[in-house]
């Protein structure tokens, strides 16, 4: 690796290393309650499991160097065991025809080859249901739930380009006005269309243009708020954007709000309070987003180096 590409790798590589290091010892933290299917609320108990399963997925196959794709990898088996090898979900969905969380989390499992053939079964009769495709006033869900679908093997409920158009990534919304709300669901809707990094060929010329011209300033704008799990997010958008510089300043600032122990407080300086649970509540979010953003910008980066940004397929143009 030429000298000019080998600091910001290595950095790049310790938050990353960080990152999974604290989660691993945090793993507990992410299992399931005995009532996750009657009383507990989702927000707590399922939605973190989730995103630890889609991000690590992601760097367990992405990431260039072995230890910490294993790493990722532990991490990634351990969700999967959590849902009981998908029975978990068959559940959810018997309890919940409408729901759209169970399926937008079997998806990534769905995607690595990791295959419930009950929760199969029920998918293909509840998403074929007149009632779910009652149109959603979130167009980002929306597209994490198409996105989903496509990676289950389901008929899509809707046209994927027809919702982009109507979030704010679509709408090329004015970047002066776009608050804080409205930047996570931009990022997402970048997610969602490259299926969380794997595919940035999908992101059409125009958006990239866009990303490309404004991302610094949102960049400077949170990390000056001290945001950090938003300026991860925007960091982890800007590896997906083609010719996009890498930003030695941001990342050296969100390796700066890095603790010891690999955490990354979402905002601010952190919790010293000794409180564990507050801590992770704070922190697990936030730590999984950085070691996603150094996973897609580590993988940018060798890519730029060998003069090249990843291909996608001609079939994966269109979500």
């Amino acid at each position: 690796m030429s000298g000019d590409r080998a600091a910001p790798a290595s950095l790049l590589d310790h938050l990353v290393g960080g990152a999974l290091g604290w989660l691993d010892t945090v793993r507990d933290d992410f299992r399931l309650p005995p009532d996750v299917t009657t009383d507990a609320d989702p927000d707590h108990t399922l939605k973190p499991l989730g995103e630890l399963a889609e991000l690590t997925y992601l760097i367990s196959t992405s990431h260039p160097r072995d230890d910490l794709r294993r790493a990722a990898g532990g991490l990634f088996a351990f969700a999967w065991d959590e849902t009981r090898e998908g029975e978990l979900f068959a559940e959810l969905v018997r309890g919940e025809p409408h729901a759209t969380y169970p399926v937008e989390i079997y998806g990534v499992f769905a995607q690595a080859g990791l295959r419930a053939p009950a929760v199969d079964r029920l998918l293909a009769a509840t998403t074929a249901l007149r009632g779910w495709r009652v149109a959603r006033e979130d167009h980002t869900r929306t597209l994490g739930v198409l996105n989903a679908e496509r990676r289950i093997g389901l008929a899509p409920h809707a046209d994927f380009t027809t919702v982009l158009e109507r979030t704010n990534l679509g709408m090329l919304s004015e970047p002066w006005a776009l608050d804080r709300k409205g930047a996570y669901g931009l990022t997402h809707d970048v997610f969602h269309l490259t299926d969380w990094g794997r595919a940035p060929g999908r992101l059409p010329p125009a958006y990239a243009d866009y990303l490309r011209l404004w991302l610094p300033a949102w960049l400077e704008n949170w990390l000056d708020e001290q945001l950090w799990d938003l300026a991860a997010e925007l960091l982890a958008v800007t590896a997906c954007v083609s010719a996009a510089p890498y930003d030695t300043v941001a990342w050296q600032r969100l390796a700066a709000a890095q603790e010891s122990d690999g955490r990354v407080p979402d905002l601010g300086a952190g919790s010293s309070s000794g409180d564990h649970a507050a801590t992770f509540t704070s922190c697990y979010h936030s730590t999984l987003a950085t070691a996603f953003a150094g996973t897609l910008t580590r993988v940018a980066l060798d890519a730029t180096g060998a003069g090249q940004r990843a291909q996608v397929h001609e079939s994966e143009v269109a979500p």
